[in-house]
């Protein structure tokens, strides 16, 4: 027997071993639970909206921008907010929107069409996370903006806008968190009254013309506009529609729908009393059969809820108010029947009695999808201002608020479902200090205005981070107060879920599915 047969009887054996060895200890065949559970990591990138903050001569304007620290990040990346139409000044094309080019692409600095402009210093740049970056603008030029955040500033970044108008149609204090671009929003509370002057401010982030339509929803369902479809919104850039040119109709309480046909937006109702000051309207959570609307100020001195169901099925609500003590039903205002396709709206008057509150609506019979939001007035007289809650997501993992003082802010917090443990962080202060924490209990059914921590030594503004420590659903909504000349001014933002992680499945190797 030569040498090549004998390595050819011991290879054959050898595989034999190994074959046998393989059938006897063969993986389990591929299933559901072959893969992994998602990880969630921190986003690499986030991008935002910013409508013009305002057209008065006397606004004046503060942004400010803040990335909560975030662990698995790495020590790199950026964060700046640039007027609509202009590229960024980072040559690495740390904007957010790819090669930009100018071939004829509109959006400039006011963000009203026209060629791009050579790259200039953005309004704001943030340096590190854990630190408010803030910047400002003056009178009624300033554009809307666009803003990108990557790296190690991505994962929860938040940006706000808080405007004061001293006189004149919505003067008071006006907010509006920078949102992102989306293909739907639904915003009930608007209106087309004489006394009204409500603009839809839609800012399209990217580099081709988004088309959208707006449709009007009144106490008789659908209302005929004569302009409000196919509307082209330019690449890089915001247009403000003013919802009185696009119907003939004057009515107290509509909601607007709108849909992007092609792209996305960002989009934010801006609502402008002649005499009960004005504020920004975000758009209301996803139509729900139940829908919380937190933070109701405690000295509010008129609140009107506005709902509306998109489709053609009554809805029948029971409405309570989350107070600090547990659940109660406004007298007289048990249950709110909605017509179908139709906006319907109730005074609740002083319905939080000068203690905190949250309203809680939920399905009287079956369970329709509804948008809602409310009108708060604070003040008497002609000191009166307005702003809106809508109904809002709940904070879920994370969730932060800016531009927060020593004074003039409130934190509420609701946990309609059951009790609670919610830790509040305040960061260091612009200007400088020393990040505080402090956790709290919230009761099931109730609402809370918790008593802030105040960072050491703080100067300039700070953030607030709410993150949740159970998995009981948190609402929760921040009011900045601040009264100019005895007019009380004040706004309202919620807070939801930062989406400043995202879940990445991980999987195993299979050999089995090669033994097929």
């Amino acid at each position: 027997m030569n040498r090549t047969t004998l390595s050819l009887i011991a290879g054959t054996a050898a595989l034999a071993a190994v074959t046998g060895f393989a059938a006897l200890n063969q993986p389990a065949a591929a299933g559901p639970d072959t893969a992994r559970a998602a990880a969630e990591l921190p986003v690499e990138r986030t991008s935002l909206v910013c409508p013009a903050p305002s057209s008065s001569d006397l606004a004046e304007t503060a942004y400010t921008a803040f990335t909560p620290v975030t662990k698995g990040t790495q020590d790199n990346g950026s964060a700046e907010l640039l007027p609509a139409g202009q590229e960024s000044t980072d040559t690495g094309d740390e904007s957010g929107k790819g090669d930009e080019d100018d071939k004829g692409e509109k959006g400039n600095k006011d963000g009203k069409g026209g060629k791009k402009k050579a790259a200039e210093k953005p309004l704001l740049t943030q340096n590190a996370p854990g630190t408010p970056a803030v910047g400002e603008t003056t009178g009624g030029d300033a554009p809307a903006l666009l803003g990108t955040a990557e790296g190690q500033f991505a994962p929860g970044w938040t940006v706000q806008a808080t405007t004061e108008v001293a006189a004149g149609s919505g003067r008071g204090l006006l907010g509006v968190t920078c949102t992102p671009a989306d293909t739907e929003f639904w915003f009930p509370g608007v209106s087309t009254a004489a006394d009204r002057t409500d603009y839809v401010h839609l800012t399209n982030p990217d580099d081709s013309a988004a088309v959208a339509d707006i449709e009007l929803y009144g106490k008789d369902g659908a209302l005929q506009t004569t302009v409000g479809e196919g509307i082209t919104v330019p690449p890089n850039s915001s247009e403000p529609v003013l919802l009185s040119t696009l119907t003939d109709e004057k009515q107290d309480d509509v909601t607007v729908h709108v849909n992007i046909r092609s792209g996305r937006v960002g989009a934010a109702v801006q609502a402008l009393d002649d005499k009960l000051g004005g504020d920004w309207l975000a758009a209301s959570a996803e139509p729900a059969g139940s829908l919380v609307i937190p933070g109701i100020p405690k000295d509010a001195t008129a609140v009107r809820l506005i709902a509306h169901t998109p489709g053609d099925t009554d809805a029948d609500l029971k409405v309570q108010l989350a107070s600090p003590t547990g659940l109660i039903t406004p007298a007289g205002h048990e249950t709110l029947h909605i017509k179908g396709g139709m906006t319907t709206a109730v005074d609740l008057g002083d319905v939080t009695r000068g203690e905190a509150g949250s309203l809680i609506l939920t399905p009287a019979d079956r369970s329709v999808p509804v948008v809602a939001a409310v009108r708060v007035l604070r003040g008497k007289g002609d000191d009166q201002e307005s702003a809106f809650i809508p109904a809002a997501a709940p904070v879920g993992t994370r969730a932060s608020a800016v531009d927060n003082s020593a004074k003039g802010t409130t934190l509420s917090l609701t946990a309609p479902r059951g009790t609670a443990k919610v830790k509040v962080t305040a960061s260091a202060g612009s200007g400088g200090g020393k990040a505080a924490s402090q956790t709290y209990t919230i009761k099931k059914g109730t609402t809370q205005d918790v008593e802030l921590p105040v960072p050491d030594g703080l100067k300039g503004t700070y953030a607030l981070t709410v993150e949740p420590l159970t998995d009981t659903p948190v609402y929760a909504a921040r009011t900045l107060t601040a009264t100019r000349e005895g007019v009380p001014g004040f706004t309202v933002q919620t807070l939801p879920d930062d989406r400043g992680t995202v879940a990445v499945p991980e999987a195993d190797e299979d050999v089995a599915v090669l033994q097929k």
